[in-house]
């Protein structure tokens, strides 16, 4: 899972709260004003998207591989 935050005096502040047990090893990769600016119109995108679509069946989401490659359904 990623969690987002932002650097403040040298040290890693998350946007949202978190709990995570002391000791828990974690990776912290900085991200670009470019990629960040990328990320945001993708989001974007795909928000625009989002509701559009009215006549999938009712179970698309639980049976996409079904819909898709014909899988048996769950």
């Amino acid at each position: 899972m990623t969690y987002r935050g932002h650097i403040e005096n040298g040290v890693v502040i998350l946007d949202e709260p978190l709990s995570l047990p002391d000791g828990t090893t974690v990776s912290v990769e900085p991200v670009s004003a470019e990629l960040e600016a990328q990320y945001a119109a993708l989001r974007e995108g795909l928000l625009r998207l989002a509701g559009t679509i009215d006549d999938m069946p009712p179970d698309m989401s639980e049976n996409l591989d079904h819909y898709l490659y014909g899988c048996p359904r769950k």
